[in-house]
């Protein structure tokens, strides 16, 4: 069985992440210990908050993550945990990000719509990638934010659409570290797949 580690920096909705691994068919454990970090064969860094929050709570482990990532294990970002793989916010101030994938974090612009982007919106899928094997082009996951990620195409796996096309799931150039804005954990059968396809990559 692989071993993913859920990372605990302070924020997140750790036990739910915990769970939707389970349902997935992998065991996990919770951990911010620096070795355990390292001696994982998957990383997942969820998140519910403020940006600049994760980033302060993060900054201690900034060096593990990089290491971890530097090894070409796989990393998945979920929610907050996608914003902060981005360059930098706009939340609150402009604050940098780990800087993992190039990119900003912007907030929804005013409009017609609500803010925050909460409940089922459709994915377009754009590149092939083993953690979207299997999900067909426009299915519908679950999203709760109020700021979304303008990065490039090429680091764009799939986009969703709410007011303006954002990029609602990443990915590093070396494939790697993935991110996605939605919850997997809360997506019904297809979020639980794509956390199967994840624990497939490690």
């Amino acid at each position: 069985m692989r071993r993913i580690v859920i990372l605990d920096y302070g924020l997140g909705n750790l036990r739910s992440v915990q769970k939707g691994l389970e349902n997935a068919g992998s065991n996990s454990v919770i951990s911010g210990d620096p070795e355990e970090i390292l001696a994982a064969e998957g990383l997942i860094l969820p998140g519910v908050g403020a940006f600049v929050d994760a980033m302060k709570c993060l900054t201690p482990i900034r060096g593990i993550i990089e290491e971890y990532v530097r090894s070409g294990r796989p990393m998945l970002g979920i929610c907050l945990g996608q914003q902060v793989l981005m360059s930098s916010s706009e939340e609150g101030k402009l604050t940098n990000g780990l800087d993992l994938i190039s990119g900003r974090v912007l907030r929804f612009p005013k409009s017609e719509l609500k803010v925050p982007h909460i409940g089922w919106n459709n994915l377009n899928i754009k590149q092939d990638h083993p953690l979207f094997e299997g999900i067909p082009d426009n299915s519908f996951v679950y999203f709760v934010h109020s700021y979304y990620v303008d990065t490039a195409a090429e680091n764009t796996l799939a986009a969703c659409n709410y007011g303006l096309d954002f990029s609602a799931s990443v990915v590093n150039s070396k494939g790697n570290v993935m991110g996605t804005q939605f919850h997997p954990e809360k997506s019904g059968a297809i979020g639980l797949k794509i956390l199967k396809n994840f624990v497939e990559i490690c």
